[in-house]
């Protein structure tokens, strides 16, 4: 059957996870259907009681070495997000489950102080958000990020943010008590500018100009923001490589970064299947020049090339984003944070909500089981 466009919502299939053993396919089985479109898919939350935090990574081509990530999957449902074959760990799909059944580390924050407790713990920057968004619409219910801010404020912890949701202002206090100790940069991503794309390229995320309304804020209160355009992608939001960088700078950014297109594992066909769905007339011309920048693939893993590409388009891309970059006084690299005002956190209770309230916590496999009672949250209002 042809994949048809949900509102609301990024993916447009639920294509099975790469170590499913069983197979499933959708049918016409030639009985009518009502002519009013399907309500979309609901967004479930699972909370999770996680074992550890802080996530060390080895990869050359990122600027952090640890990393926490407070939620699995992304009620944002950016079509492109690099993280969405994570849920396949999980026996989700990375389609639409990736941005519908998600689960929040309630104990993330007494996880935080312990380990940044350990004795063996050596002060280094923490990025929070890097493999789903930190400030998605859940985090309104469950304050998880904030309650790491607290932590990070309290015991001078060096702290990176990376999120496109407006919600980040909610904690500009935190946030700016960190800065003036130089302790925390915020990274917004600013895709496109167009309303129209973002609609479908990140459906639930912050409006455009309400990510630049952020910058401007996070600005005036001395918070350190950098522009993050991840990914561009040819024919798409490539064009606005200068316009964005333009507006993110007059918005107050003081620096600047951006990665084109990666399609690991599912996301080939997840992204495929959208672009198909939204893009016919180019979607053929996408991937060929996708595939240009990969080596002939549609995804190169290769370490020094997976961010940014090889080959003649993406050398343009880079001189056109460094040029832009010049031109509004966009930093190629934010300011390196302190990490000599750090004094560990006590065995206190983190403020948040605690892995000792049982009645709080669902294990994660619990969803799926026939039956399971999960906490269901409403979609989040329309702010376009």
């Amino acid at each position: 059957m042809t994949a048809v466009a949900i509102k609301g919502r990024g993916a447009v299939t639920s294509p099975l996870g790469r170590f499913e053993r069983l197979e499933r396919a959708v049918f016409d089985d030639g009985w009518p259907r009502d002519d009013d479109e399907p309500p979309p898919p609901p967004t479930w939350v699972v909370r999770e009681t996680a074992r550890s935090i802080l996530t060390r990574n080895h990869s050359p081509d990122i600027p952090f070495d640890l990393s926490i990530n407070p939620y699995r999957g992304c009620e944002h449902g950016c079509i492109y997000c690099y993280a969405r074959p994570m849920h396949s760990y999980l026996g989700l799909s990375p389609g639409l489950d990736w941005e519908t059944r998600l689960f929040a580390k309630v104990n993330a924050v007494d996880l935080m102080r312990r380990e940044l407790a350990a004795r063996s713990y050596r002060p280094e920057v923490i990025n929070i958000g890097s493999a789903t968004d930190c400030y998605q619409p859940i985090e309104r219910e469950f304050r998880l990020t904030r309650g790491l801010l607290e932590v990070a404020d309290a015991c001078g912890q060096p702290i990176t943010l990376t999120t496109k949701s407006a919600l980040v202002e909610r904690d500009i206090d935190l946030l700016a008590s960190l800065a003036r100790r130089r302790l925390v940069t915020v990274f917004v991503t600013i895709t496109t500018l167009d309303p129209a794309l973002a609609r479908v390229f990140e459906p639930r995320a912050a409006a455009p100009w309400r990510r630049l309304e952020t910058i401007r804020r996070l600005s005036e209160a001395q918070v350190p923001v950098a522009v993050s355009v991840a990914p561009i992608v040819p024919f798409l939001n490539e064009p606005e490589i200068e316009q964005v960088l333009g507006e993110a700078a007059g918005a107050g950014a003081h620096s600047a970064h951006y990665v084109v297109l990666r399609l690991p594992y599912e996301l080939k066909e997840v992204f495929g299947e959208w672009l198909s769905t939204h893009f016919p007339d180019r979607a053929a011309r996408v991937m060929a020049r996708v595939r240009e920048m990969r080596g002939g693939r549609d995804n190169d893993p290769r370490f020094k090339s997976r961010m940014k590409g090889e080959g003649a388009w993406a050398e343009l891309i880079r001189l056109r984003f460094d040029l832009a970059a010049r031109r509004h006084g966009l930093a190629r690299r934010s300011s390196e944070l302190r990490t000599d005002l750090f004094v560990p956190p006590s065995a206190a209770s983190a403020p948040g909500v605690s892995a000792s309230d049982s009645s709080a916590v669902v294990p994660p496999r619990i969803a799926a089981e026939p039956g399971a009672q999960l906490g269901l949250f409403a979609d989040p209002a329309d702010d376009r």
